[in-house]
């Protein structure tokens, strides 16, 4: 073994890299500027923290997840790695001695969020870090062409300029040729330097399926496939509308979206992992940085803004390597409503600015004022005051964020709070207490001090690393102690915030270029034509047409999706139909009728099943009866 073999079997338990791994980790530890293509699932990580853990110094990680960034803290601690983590909620002091950790020694790989930054008391630490490396996870959210462009990511080219000699490693599942050049040049790469792995997933079956009724075409789907999945759906209310029709069903099922407390999408994450509950159904809140290789579907029943996010969601199926499958479910609607989201994400300018004075008569700002200043902003009430629909508003601020004026915080991540009600003499009087309870109260004892007299703000992810439990244990465990007023506990709320980064303006004064909107309108317009494009494009390899639109022209029939089935030479077809003709048999073998739509289920092409149907038919083996079927009897 080499050196990096080595690294990896030690910490890992791999005895080699797979795909790039090696090409990337050996290209920055060279000391170039290096960019990874990897698609879902292609080990990302890997690619940082073995080179981390060879070079002399901290390796930094800028990563907009918060969730993932918790997570890889506490998988490297507990292979001995020294790791910590920078984000919103954490009070002064830890982030300090974080920092100060860093600065003398104490971290080999410290993750923050882009945010963190621009903060005066970073910038002054980072200037005395040894850097070995400075790693941009999820590098597509720093080109304004990228389907997920974030402002925060531009600071990273200015930390760049108090380190110039450290090397970047740029990280992606998802980028265009354009986003690729971009990525590189708003990085301020030494020279072009990019390795690219396959996009291709010779595992994964892409599917687009017309229909005019999504909700039962999902259930037949689910019902055809065995195993654990997702369901991504646009909007919060449909996530759990379809959650409760699913476990109606019979369906075990739970939802997912980022208007939920903390500690209950951890719950549900888990649960969901672990098998206990069989379908997630989910915004595009959920997913990044999920390890679970066993995923058999991921079915959209709404479609997706682009490509770009289209396949990173789909991605997430079959990471094991077994056959999976990307649904995609689509009808005449969806065109108009991918149309509808043109007009609701780029507002009229004249709508954005007077969003932004309706926003200082809210908070009560005059002209000149309110500059660096931070606003809890309850949009609901803000909504009702001034007659604006919640997407549109959302959408102004968006622009607005994007032309320097605000920062617009949708789901900031505020910490937990605790207080012991007891005194600390009646705390070790205490009887009846669970292992996991005593755990918990041990850990806020050793962490944090002043518990007894004023709320503290805790870090649930550092109290289950230190109990030796799940977070989601930690969180039952606390809501039962405040039942019992042993203490009192107050989860992580999700308020948005508005931020003004310079002093209250006239609405009609605001400058928005046409960088900030023409530019990002006209983009966002292609994605979408795109995005449609792919779901009615029924003559080229769905597998072949997300390649080609990566910058993957090599590429060949998949073989595998509704295209490709349905394009199969006559023998190839005479063959399913075959295969399709014993499928019915086998459905209608229970003797019972079954609706003619269950056939869907088969997840066979239409032509297909027709055919073998209308063979059956002809032969009198089935029976129809209406909108049902049944084998003849004898």
């Amino acid at each position: 073994m080499d050196k990096y073999q080595e690294i990896l079997h030690k910490y890992w338990g791999y005895d080699d890299f797979r795909g790039i791994q090696r090409d990337i980790i050996e290209s920055i530890d060279g000391g170039h500027d290096t960019l990874g293509l990897m698609p879902t699932g292609g080990g990302k990580s890997i690619t940082f923290q073995v080179p981390a853990l060879l070079k002399e110094g901290v390796c930094v990680v800028v990563t907009p997840l918060i969730a993932l960034m918790k997570d890889q803290v506490a998988h490297l601690r507990a292979k001995g790695i020294l790791a910590s983590a920078i984000y919103s909620g954490m009070t002064h002091q830890e982030i300090v001695t974080t920092l100060d950790n860093a600065v003398f020694g104490g971290v080999e790989i410290l993750y923050v969020s882009p945010e963190r930054l621009a903060s005066e008391l970073f910038l002054v630490k980072f200037s005395h870090m040894k850097v070995s490396f400075i790693t941009v996870d999820e590098a597509h959210c720093i080109s304004q062409w990228g389907y997920d462009f974030r402002p925060s990511y531009l600071c990273i080219a200015d930390i760049r300029r108090i380190k110039p000699d450290v090397p970047v490693l740029a990280l992606t599942a998802t980028a265009t040729p354009q986003v690729v050049d971009d990525i590189q040049e708003r990085l301020a790469f030494a020279e072009k330097r990019v390795f690219r792995m396959s996009f291709e997933r010779k595992n994964l079956a892409y599917i687009v399926r017309q229909t005019d009724d999504k909700q039962a075409e999902l259930l037949h789907i689910l019902k055809a496939v065995k195993g654990s999945g997702i369901v991504y759906a646009r909007s919060r209310k449909r996530t759990k509308e379809t959650s409760e029709w699913l476990n109606q069903q019979g369906i075990s099922s739970t939802f997912y979206h980022a208007g939920l407390e903390s500690a209950l999408k951890d719950v549900r994450q888990k649960e969901w992992q672990a098998g206990k509950t069989r379908v997630m159904v989910a915004t595009n809140a959920f997913g990044m940085g999920i390890d679970k290789p066993d995923v058999r579907f991921v079915v959209h029943v709404d479609c997706p803004d682009s490509l770009e996010a289209y396949f990173q969601e789909a991605g997430r199926a079959g990471r094991d390597g077994k056959k999976a499958y990307a649904v995609l479910l689509y009808n005449s609607s969806d065109k108009r409503k991918l149309n509808k989201r043109v007009s609701d994400t780029f507002p009229e300018k004249e709508y954005v600015r007077q969003v932004y004075d309706h926003l200082a008569d809210f908070f009560q700002m005059g002209v000149g004022t309110g500059e660096a200043t931070t606003h809890e902003f309850d949009i609901d009430k803000f909504c009702r005051n001034f007659h604006h629909f919640p997407v549109h508003v959302e959408s102004a601020l968006k622009i607005l964020q994007r032309a320097g004026y605000v920062e617009y915080d949708a789901d900031p991540d505020n910490s937990a709070r605790v207080k012991f009600m007891l005194s600390r003499d009646q705390l070790y009087l205490l009887e009846r207490t669970t292992p996991n309870e005593e755990k918990v109260i041990t850990a806020l004892l050793r962490m944090y001090g002043g518990l007894f007299a004023d709320y503290c703000f805790i870090d649930e992810s550092a109290v289950a690393y230190k109990a030796g439990i799940d977070r989601s244990e930690v969180y039952m465990v606390l809501k039962g102690l405040s039942k019992r007023n042993i203490l009192h506990f107050i989860p992580q709320r999700q308020i948005p915030a508005v931020y003004y980064t310079q002093r209250r303006e006239d609405g009609h004064r605001l400058m928005i270029t046409k960088e900030v909107y023409e530019d990002r309108k006209a983009s966002y317009v292609e994605r979408i034509n795109s995005m449609a494009g792919y779901a009615t494009n029924d003559n080229v390899c769905r597998s072949r047409q997300l390649l080609r639109y990566f910058g993957e022209t090599r590429s060949t029939d998949c073989g595998q999706c509704d295209v490709c089935l349905a394009h199969r030479p006559k023998v190839e077809t005479e063959k399913g139909e075959s295969g399709a003709r014993q499928k019915i048999l086998q459905l209608l073998s229970d003797h019972q009728r079954h609706h003619i739509a269950e056939l869907n289920a088969l997840l066979l092409p239409t032509q297909q099943v027709n055919n073998a149907l209308q063979q059956l038919i002809h032969e009198e083996l089935v029976h129809v009866a209406g909108a049902f079927l049944l084998l003849e009897e004898g």
